[in-house]
């Protein structure tokens, strides 16, 4: 028997009514990691801080940073990236389409799971713009997807939001030392 076979997979309403944070990948449940370590918030809350200050500095851009937010997929696919750019209006609580750039800060828990399986499903679903933060390397690797593929761009300063707007996020000192 296979192991897809015996391993229970579950849906959006099942997802919705679990107590706890979870994930749910392609109908696989994954328990989220306690509360994130300090460097960890505080590195979140710089990058936040940064991406909005460049969308202050450009008024006409529409865009917004978003932390810990629910981005449903589908039925079998939920996910909270540690931080979301969006371009366009929520319908309702969630997100409900692809964002343009996501941050995910890696943890040891999570490190697997965001280089690979985040990887993937971002790549798929048409993220613009992949950041892996790694706050114990102190390092920023920035993915930019061309021809449906991801693509190593650490030096990409300048990122364009759908054509809306073009921002610089000074990424260079996001790391709590």
């Amino acid at each position: 028997m296979k192991a897809d076979q015996i391993i229970p997979r579950y849906t959006y309403k099942d997802y919705s009514a679990w107590e706890g944070d979870w994930e749910l990948i392609n109908g696989y449940p994954y328990a989220m990691s306690p509360s994130a370590r300090m460097k960890h918030q505080l590195t979140g809350k710089k990058i936040v801080r940064n991406i909005d200050d460049s969308f202050l500095r450009n008024k006409t851009c529409g865009c917004q940073a978003v932390y810990e937010l629910d981005w449903i997929i589908d039925d079998s696919t939920v996910v909270r990236p540690d931080i979301m750019v969006i371009c366009g209006p929520l319908d309702g609580d969630f997100l409900r389409y692809p964002p343009t750039l996501i941050v995910e800060i890696l943890s040891e828990t999570t490190r697997f799971k965001d280089r690979h399986t985040k990887f993937d499903l971002y790549q798929q679903q048409g993220v613009k713009y992949y950041l892996l933060a790694d706050t114990t390397k102190e390092t920023l690797e920035i993915f930019e997807l061309k021809d449906n593929q991801y693509r190593s761009n650490d030096s990409l300063k300048i990122f364009d939001f759908h054509g809306k707007c073009q921002v610089e996020i000074g990424l260079d000192s996001i790391f709590v030392t």
